[in-house]
């Protein structure tokens, strides 16, 4: 039960300690390329870059890979590695799928299997793994930079080729051979027409024989490294990493759930080793561990130790009304007949939508670990989590700082540290201060910008939606679970997380598909523009304030000032991102997953 979340959680963080002191010593550029190597990198260093350049290339970054990725699938229906002839992607599709493949989100709005062919697999979902994941990695690198006070923030694209070369390649290399020997596809074919175990499962065709069951492949084991390692999550199947090509056996799922933690974990120490500051960022490691252990433990306790409360007895019959759109008047009315309790043993906990072959503890670690690390990979339902269960991932995308994904997790909680530092400052009356540096208004708001972005584009879409038919037509629940529905969906996109609560309709799919989700199209408009602002304003606004804390004076070490690597630092941080966070999303937390485990549907009648 409890080995498997222990050894999964430790196994990185002990990876993380030597992989750290070597990415510190890839991006502070120490090491000797080849002369092949060296003349590349002198071709693509255009030299150094203030922070505002550094913006504004990754920006125009950025604005070239959704033109290269919208062109890749536009060509879909009349490029190579396309022998089922799936055709033309729905417009409205592609601008979702391709902001949230190029933001590192990778929510998906359709099935890989049925709509993606595997030219588009490959040329269109493999390099915005990797390109994606090295972004925020950059933006990171950018801002350690400016806080040391260097005279330029580096070069965006000549960090950008050492992400990718020196790091992300060479391990991705490493993990897709014990991918391909665990039994993981690696193949161009996209089809395999089998017989049935039994015969005529699927019917007959018009001359009465037998129909064959299509099993789409792909070059699964080139695809699932970067998918995990760089915190991607976008499944080349509909059921993600729960597929057994794409997670084939307990060896292949202990990889993948361990690889997506292991550069979050690793990038929080190259902060202190690239600042000098080591202590201090073992202390930021140790908060969120604390942070991840605490959400691992909690949808543990409250799914696999709890049962299913659906399969109880409801001795008495109940009626009550709740909203709904299709309904007269606004309302329909829902019975409850007395039930009794079902003859099922559920002493292993809640096994609704998980995935047994990895044990029963797997799916709900795998389902904290995937929000904690911003991946959004999957190996059980998150919508059949049991209500409080729930809570751990919903918190998980709330603060969004709990490691997170490559960078944007420790910038994230660079704004949590610098917005405790300052309530701290002005409790005692005492000037706050980050790294010997005086924190101003300046820092502050750029902070609060960067901070308060997440619940705003989380809460005014979800009461739009929730208030709207877009949100209730699309549920596929009523009550508080389809209101939690809406709310995790807009949560994991501005989080650039890409889970979801599966059974919204969202899903429009192929052009040519005669009966789309009724509210698909406004669902991939929305979810697109709440992508985008959910990644770059974090990612901007932290490089601005980092740059002007770094213009400033260092101040000398005195009496009042706050230690940044100590057990009351670390207590300062864990309650700033507690208490800020319950104060974002508490009052939507009571309306979703607590007002369902309370009732009374169906966790409460």
């Amino acid at each position: 039960m409890w080995l498997f979340p222990i050894s999964v959680i430790a196994v990185p963080a002990l990876l993380a300690i030597p992989l750290s002191r070597y990415l510190a010593w890839v991006m502070d550029g120490h090491y000797r390329p080849t002369k092949l190597l060296k003349w590349f990198e002198d071709h693509v260093n255009s030299g150094p870059m203030n922070w505002k350049q550094y913006i504004v290339a990754l920006l125009v970054f950025n604005t070239v890979l959704y033109f290269f990725g919208y062109l890749v699938l536009v060509l879909q229906p009349w490029a190579p590695l396309n022998p089922r002839g799936l055709g033309a992607i729905a417009p409205t599709t592609i601008f979702n799928t391709v902001i949230s493949f190029m933001t590192n989100t990778d929510i998906q709005h359709y099935s890989g299997d049925v709509v993606f062919s595997n030219f588009s697999q490959i040329f269109f979902c493999i390099p915005m793994f990797f390109l994606s994941a090295a972004i925020g990695f950059c933006a990171l690198t950018a801002i350690i930079r400016s806080f040391r006070s260097d005279p330029n923030v580096g070069n965006f694209f000549l960090d950008m080729w050492r992400v990718v070369f020196y790091t992300f390649l060479p391990i991705a290399f490493v993990l897709s051979l014990f991918f391909l020997a665990s039994g993981m596809p690696m193949t161009y074919q996209s089809a395999n027409q089998v017989n049935t175990l039994e015969p005529a499962a699927l019917g007959t065709d018009n001359n009465n024989q037998a129909k064959q069951q299509t099993i789409v492949m792909g070059p699964l084991a080139a695809f699932v490294p970067m998918k995990m390692l760089g915190t991607n999550g976008g499944g080349f199947f509909g059921m993600n990493s729960a597929h057994p090509f794409e997670n084939p056996n307990a060896t292949t799922n202990f990889l993948e759930t361990a690889s997506m933690m292991l550069f979050p974990m690793a990038l929080v120490l190259m902060f202190g080793r690239m600042l000098g500051r080591l202590r201090h960022s073992i202390v930021i490691f140790l908060v969120m561990l604390v942070l991840l252990v605490g959400t691992v433990g909690w949808v543990i306790y409250y799914d696999t130790l709890k049962p299913n409360p659906g399969l109880t007895s409801h001795p008495i019959a109940r009626t009550f009304e709740i909203a709904s759109a299709t309904a007269p008047g606004g309302k329909r009315t829902i019975a409850l007949p007395p039930i009794a309790g079902l003859p099922v043993d559920q002493h292993l906990g809640n096994l609704e939508g998980k995935e047994l072959r990895f044990g029963t503890s797997a799916g709900a670690t795998f389902a904290a670990a995937t929000v904690d690390f911003t991946c959004g990979a999957i190996i059980c339902e998150h919508d059949s989590l049991n209500p409080v269960a729930a809570l751990s991932p919903f918190f998980g995308m709330w603060v969004n700082c709990i490691f997170g994904g490559k960078g944007v997790g420790m910038i994230n909680m660079l704004l949590f540290l610098v917005i405790g530092i300052f309530v701290v400052g002005q409790m005692v009356g005492r000037t706050p201060e980050y790294l010997g540096k005086k924190i101003g208004a300046r820092e502050v708001k750029l902070a609060l910008i960067a901070l308060l972005i997440h619940p705003l584009v989380i809460l005014g879409p979800t009461g739009l939606f929730a208030a709207k038919g877009w949100g209730m037509k699309a549920e596929s629940n009523p009550g508080p679970h389809g209101f939690s529905q809406i709310v995790y969906q807009f949560s994991s996109d501005s989080a650039n997380n890409g889970s979801a609560f599966d059974g919204l309709g969202v899903s429009y799919g192929l052009n040519s598909n005669s009966n789309p989700a009724p509210e698909a199209v406004p669902w991939d408009i929305a979810a697109g523009f709440v992508i985008m602002f959910g990644r770059f304003i974090p990612i901007i606004a932290p490089i601005a304030m980092a740059a002007f804390l770094g213009m400033k004076k260092s101040t000398p070490f005195g009496l009042g000032t706050l230690r940044d690597d100590t057990m009351t630092f670390g207590c300062m941080l864990l309650g700033t991102v507690v208490i800020v966070g319950a104060l974002l999303f508490l009052p939507v937390a009571a309306l979703g997953p607590m007002a369902e485990h309370l009732g009374p549907i169906p966790f409460g009648g």
